[in-house]
């Protein structure tokens, strides 16, 4: 990802948009070319090193037609928005601005594995659902659902692990321009993107 100096983002940022926007496009080359996937992913510490899981219907070529000699990459999105050049201060001045997008975007490269093992899937599954839950008055878990259905439902799904080999974050958010069109672009955009 092109990442100009002043667009980097601090890692413990970066992981921190992969935690509240877990919503992930995994992208992985296949044998008739580039497969993408929406899902979400749980970031998570291993014994080797981070990596993101989550799974895929049994049905979603996905986990059967990539390459795992070729990395995968998951891309999260944070919140975007077209900023218009009349925010900034420097239209009414010298008119030299032009439009643009400001955006939070987190890129993951790794190595994907399919996870098939049923007890592993489950533990996935309710990892996931866990995390989501988390925070509400009565969490639902998966162990509320009968026994039978959530293993017919197990049967339908595989497992996928990205162990992650680097991560990227980029902030485009008006931090190259002048402080007077940052405070133009922050009310412009105020209520569609957060802004730190």
């Amino acid at each position: 990802m092109y990442i100009p100096d002043a667009f980097t983002m601090e890692m413990q940022a970066a992981l921190d948009l992969i935690d509240h926007r877990p919503l992930a496009t995994l992208v992985s080359l296949g044998d008739g070319g580039l497969l993408s996937t929406l899902l979400p992913l749980l970031r998570e510490r291993g014994a080797d090193g981070l990596r993101l899981t989550g799974h895929v219907a049994r049905a979603n070529p996905h986990w059967r037609r990539f390459d795992p000699g070729v990395p995968s990459l998951a891309l999260f999105q944070g919140g975007d928005g077209y900023v218009s050049p009349s925010w900034y201060l420097g239209k009414a001045i010298h008119h030299k601005v032009v439009p643009t997008w400001n955006y939070l975007t987190v890129h993951v490269h790794g190595r994907l594995e399919v996870v098939e093992d049923p007890d592993a899937v489950l533990a996935i599954v309710s990892r996931l659902t866990d995390r989501q839950e988390m925070g509400r008055e009565v969490p639902w878990k998966v162990a509320d659902a009968p026994a039978d259905f959530i293993a017919a439902n197990l049967r339908a799904i595989v497992g996928l692990v990205l162990h992650v080999d680097k991560v990227e974050g980029k902030a485009k958010l008006s931090q190259n321009r002048p402080e007077a069109d940052r405070a133009g672009v922050r009310a412009g955009l105020s209520g569609v993107l957060e802004i730190p």
